[in-house]
């Protein structure tokens, strides 16, 4: 290499340098003492552990060291993370020495002394319409590492690997994605174990109805590139897109049996998007109903407490269904159960003339808890009323 090649790529890899230690610098804003927990509860015999599974840095496209990315979930409160370099896209790869296991390997001290779990995978990014996919649980990323694109997916199968396909309606005009004969073949071949419901910003509802369609597990990723904070703003009450992993056992192996059982929930701009068999107890053990038993004299007003001790503000819009609860109260048609809040749920009589005691369930839909697109979780409010007759003059 002759000497002016030499100065090139000093100076080349002096920029890269400087432009990871910039990130790094963003990235300390977060304060590695200072957690930000998420509050989404357990349910059932299952713990919620929040998960990354879709992220880049300089070993692909990405702009920061594979170390932040583990400083950067510790600090917004997730407990799994997966770095997934492209294989095939290496912009920097004349500035530093790629091996497709660093990344994993770099992060890996760094993810274990914050005990988060590091899952090592990469993104297998091929053209459409095979599109890109993520194979997390991989022993060797290089057997992956072939010029066919089927064959890379079958590596990574082999390997007993978890694959989804990521962002399926990214460059479509109309965002939708399309079921191709490549889909059809991977599927058909037991290859496919899941699909990114949202990506980043974008939500996909074809994708929805073809997890719900087609027994696939429903994921949620960053994709992110830049330091997490230049990405999404994670001010005030925002947080970055992730995966709810139902596990019975806070590990490696624990999140693998889950991620392949299909106990997911995607969590995204204050949306849950899951089955109702997750999002139902995420609910019930969310909110705690502190006045259940209220007296209405006639037509007065009795307010219901509810505390709701999640990070996720629920939508509810009363469900018209014409029961005997219109017959008896009013209640609101909007609520929102703020996230670490208690909120109160006026209700009043219909009656002057109604007496005794009646057990009354309110029937909502909660908007931002999708089980399938543009179809919301059904929920009850149990409550006790005691109505106590008002003459009427």
């Amino acid at each position: 290499m002759n000497l002016a090649a030499q100065v090139q790529r000093m100076i080349k890899t002096t920029a890269l340098v400087l432009s990871v230690m910039l990130c790094y610098t963003a990235v300390t804003d977060c304060q590695l003492n200072a957690r930000t927990e998420i509050n989404i509860p357990d349910i059932g015999r299952y713990k919620t552990l929040k998960c990354d599974f879709h992220m880049h840095t300089v070993f692909s496209d990405g702009s920061v060291w594979p170390t932040v990315r583990a400083e950067e979930v510790w600090c917004e409160g997730l407990d799994a993370l997966s770095i997934t370099d492209h294989i095939e896209y290496l912009p920097h790869k004349s500035d530093m020495v790629i091996d497709f296991h660093r990344p994993y390997e770099i992060a890996k001290p760094v993810a274990e002394s914050l005990n988060l779990i590091i899952i090592k995978g990469t993104e297998i990014t091929r053209a459409e319409p095979m599109g890109h996919h993520n194979a997390l649980f991989l022993s060797d990323v290089n057997l992956v590492d072939t010029p066919d694109s089927l064959d890379a997916i079958k590596a990574a199968a082999e390997q007993g690997a978890f694959i989804f396909w990521n962002h399926p309606g990214w460059k479509r005009p109309d965002g939708r994605a399309v079921w191709s004969p490549a889909q059809v073949e991977i599927f058909g071949n037991g290859w496919l174990h899941g699909i990114e419901v949202v990506n980043g910003f974008d939500y996909y509802p074809n994708a929805h109805a073809w997890c719900i369609e087609k027994k696939l597990t429903m994921m949620c990723s960053t994709d992110v590139h830049a330091p997490i904070n230049q990405s999404y703003d994670l001010s005030g009450n925002n947080h970055r897109p992730m995966t709810l992993v139902f596990v019975q056992e806070v590990s490696e192996k624990g999140i693998k049996d889950a991620l392949f059982k299909r106990r997911t929930a995607v969590y995204f701009k204050n949306t849950l998007i899951g089955e109702e068999e997750y999002l139902k107890p995420i609910f019930d053990e969310s909110i705690e109903i502190l006045t259940k038993n209220i007296t209405i004299n006639g037509k007065g007003r009795a307010n219901i407490q509810i505390h709701n001790i999640s990070d996720v503000s629920y939508e509810l819009v009363m469900e018209q269904t014409g029961g005997e609860t219109e017959q008896l109260i009013t209640i609101p048609a909007n609520i929102t159960l703020y996230a670490n809040k208690t909120v109160i749920l006026p209700v009043r009589g219909v009656s002057v003339s109604l007496s005794g005691m009646k057990n009354i369930k309110m029937q909502y839909r909660v908007t931002n808890l999708l089980v399938a697109p543009d179809e919301y979780l059904q929920v009850e409010i149990p409550i006790k009323v005691t109505f106590v007759p008002v003459a009427n003059n």
